[in-house]
């Protein structure tokens, strides 16, 4: 069996809010495995569904670029060991120049890409103008992960926290003016903010729903022993309903006005500029989502240094 450390409990307390001796049992229960003990909390009630990738604690930062015609755009991560780097201009701007080569770039995957000539630079790979970087600011970095959209119509980007989330969204408009581009940056910051998974609900891979149900399932029968069958069937419906309105982005309260949905609101936007506004897609990154940082004791690290 696992040890359980204080840090995973602490982690598992931290993606689900549950109580501490509730996510030290989980644990304990689950062997140590962080994606079972999330699920054993939500099957006895004491988590929501985790709308969040957890773990979010590498550095760096995110950006994006759109180009002029607005028709297209990319969104870039890069990784640094700290913050420190991560605030540095000559670290933002390489990021920067990374975003703008995404922009023209014409490969279909990260070792692709690698393997391009550098623009700012053509005597170098895109691989090895990031070793040299690596070699003038002292640090190790990383091109994660990247994203290009082409559209039929407009991209809006937004960038958060000075580069800790950046969004990217993509709509099908019959009319491109200054409100549209207002109201897709309203909806950009909306997916910032609240974290959908999907445009609409008819996105949602069938598995999913399939896989929430059982969940739902166990914490209705855990809260219910004596209700009957066809009772808790009603109430996991009524609890899959709410909980897929916080995956779906049209579903979701729109942040500005909680009186209407954000399909609402794009509704009221048509018919402002007189012609229809839809969302078609969005990409959204958060620095360091899904990675684990190496935690250190920052005296231990002097006293190593001083050596």
């Amino acid at each position: 069996m696992a040890a359980v450390t204080a840090g995973m409990v602490k982690e598992l307390r931290e993606m689900t809010g549950a109580g501490m001796m509730d996510c030290k049992k989980a644990l304990a229960e689950t062997d140590g495995d962080m994606d079972k003990a999330v699920e054993f909390l939500r099957e006895k009630g004491l988590a929501a569904a985790s709308k969040k990738a957890g773990r979010i604690a590498a550095e760096g930062i995110v950006t994006t670029v759109v180009s002029e015609d607005g028709k297209s755009a990319a969104i870039v991560e890069v990784n640094s060991e700290t913050d420190f780097v991560a605030k540095n201009a000559q670290f933002q701007t390489y990021v920067a120049d990374v975003a703008t080569q995404v922009l023209t770039s014409q490969a279909t995957d990260m070792e692709g890409f690698l393997a391009e000539p550098w623009t700012q630079d053509n005597s170098l790979t895109v691989a090895q103008a990031l070793s040299s970087q690596i070699a003038v600011i002292g640090e190790n970095m990383n091109i994660r992960r990247y994203e290009k959209i082409v559209a039929d119509g407009v991209v809006v980007d937004y960038i958060h926290g000075g580069g800790r989330i950046g969004v990217l969204i993509e709509a099908d408009a019959e009319v491109v003016n200054d409100t549209v581009k207002e109201a897709l940056k309203n909806i950009a910051m909306q997916i910032a903010a609240l974290t959908p998974k999907y445009v609409k609900r008819d996105e949602i891979p069938q598995d999913f729903i399939d896989h929430e149900m059982e969940i739902l399932k166990v914490q209705a029968k855990n809260e219910n022993p004596d209700k009957p069958d066809n009772i808790l069937e009603k109430m996991i419906v009524g609890r899959l309903n709410k909980e897929l309105k916080e995956f779906c982005l049209v579903d979701q309260a729109y942040v500005k006005d909680g009186d209407l949905t954000v399909g609402k609101y794009l509704e009221q936007v048509s018919k402002e500029v007189g012609g229809k506004v839809d969302v078609k897609k969005f990409v959204r990154f958060e620095t360091g989502e899904g990675l684990e940082k190496k935690e250190e004791n920052f005296a231990e690290e002097v006293a190593r240094q001083m050596q």
